[in-house]
């Protein structure tokens, strides 16, 4: 799994799939959105405004990474 946050857009995003595969993407939330690849599997959840919905700090131990601007 891998978990990447981007403090520009505060989105935070959770990959379980590495692979690279199509994906559909399916809103569930305003701010929610699942990425569904081959067989209907969730393999990646977008979160949108992640600072208002989780407090970012208490992921740890886990440690994300932010992504630099290209």
């Amino acid at each position: 799994m891998k978990i990447s946050y981007d403090d520009r857009t505060d989105l935070l995003y959770l990959r379980f799939d590495e692979r690279k595969q199509d994906v559909e993407n399916k809103r569930v939330t305003d701010d929610v959105v699942l990425d569904i690849g081959a067989g209907g599997k969730i393999i990646g959840i977008e979160i949108l405004d992640a600072s208002l919905h989780l407090d970012l700090d208490r992921l740890l131990p886990v440690r994300y990474g932010a992504s630099k601007a290209g």
